[in-house]
């Protein structure tokens, strides 16, 4: 691409517009900013809202591919990059999963979480390059995210897995039509379009917020798909830690009504498994029971208990 090129596609960039409400941000007293940037933050869960229908349609796409054994990774440069890895990496001890299930890559590697590596978002050969570098193959799922549309090394890797028949998602907070034009090929595309930043091409501000609250949607819808929550509980979680470990008594006495002493000693029974200890307790039944009905119910507890009621009910007439 020439120089001149570059230029007018960046310049006109949605994210590299000039916000008109907040051209005097520089002359504002500390609280008229901070008012600035609160209001402008207000506008990113309207945005997000109207593209709940694309959300869905990627939820049921990544909930397939880990039902076949699939893998979701997420794959961006700077601000986009580092929330992926942050979503990919809060799941395991979040939703129990184990930490291939979801993954997340950014260009310049691991150094640039922690420190900005600007020129690795226009390597377009290592874009490609990252499909095989991690194996990733069908059933698993590329969600890109780049707030422009642009960035070359997430939009080569997007589009090389879409080549070989992966599944591709496309996360960007410019207008669709454009991220089109821009040559992303997707399955799904999920865009809000939260307009020109507090400060122009600060992508980090509103542009990462929407990132963020399509990220947290995406894995949390899918994992209450999977059976991860008992109603709006997370279940599933890795007891790692001692928080960890007092949450889950706290989930069994909760929800199973019984106290601390009842709560740990299941637990235990359990290895430490929610799930295995609400239904041992909910259907009153042993360990490998309640193991074997979670596992005819895909791990639903509600469905695996109402089995176990079934069967009563049956040897009982």
């Amino acid at each position: 691409m020439e120089e001149n090129d570059l230029f007018n596609e960046i310049s006109l960039l949605a994210t590299e517009q000039n916000n008109p409400r907040t051209r005097n941000i520089d002359i504002a007293s500390t609280e008229e900013i901070l008012r600035m940037i609160n209001e402008e933050d207000k506008t990113v869960p309207f945005a997000v809202e109207k593209e709940i229908p694309n959300i869905a349609s990627a939820v049921e796409i990544i909930v397939e591919a880990f039902r076949k054994g699939g893998r979701l990774f997420y794959v961006g440069a700077g601000t986009s990059g580092r929330l992926g890895i942050v979503d990919a990496a809060e799941c395991p001890p979040t939703f129990g999963t184990p930490p291939e299930m979801v993954q997340g890559i950014i260009a310049g590697g691991v150094d640039a979480v922690f420190r900005a590596q600007e020129g690795a978002e226009d390597d377009i050969e290592r874009g490609r390059q990252i499909i095989d570098e991690f194996g990733i193959r069908s059933p698993d799922v590329v969600v890109g995210i780049a707030a422009s549309g642009r960035t070359p090394f997430v939009k080569s890797a997007v589009n090389e897995a879409k080549r070989r028949g992966i599944k591709t998602i496309f996360i960007a907070t410019s207008p669709v039509d454009k991220v089109r034009e821009l040559g992303v090929e997707a399955d799904e595309y999920i865009c809000p379009v939260v307009g020109p930043e507090v400060i122009a091409g600060s992508t980090r501000m509103k542009s990462g917020t929407a990132q963020k609250l399509v990220l947290n949607m995406l894995t949390t819808a899918s994992m209450v798909k999977l059976g991860k929550t008992y109603g709006n509980v997370m279940v599933d979680l890795q007891l790692t830690n001692n928080k960890l470990r007092e949450r889950a008594k706290k989930i069994v006495m909760d929800i199973c009504g019984v106290d601390y002493a009842t709560a740990q000693k299941t637990l235990s029974e359990a290895d430490g498994k929610v799930k295995v200890a609400l239904v041992m307790l909910l259907a009153k039944v042993d360990k490998n029971t309640a193991i074997r009905l979670l596992e005819e119910s895909q791990g639903f507890v509600k469905i695996a208990i109402h089995k176990a009621k079934e069967r009563r009910d049956e040897t009982n007439s």
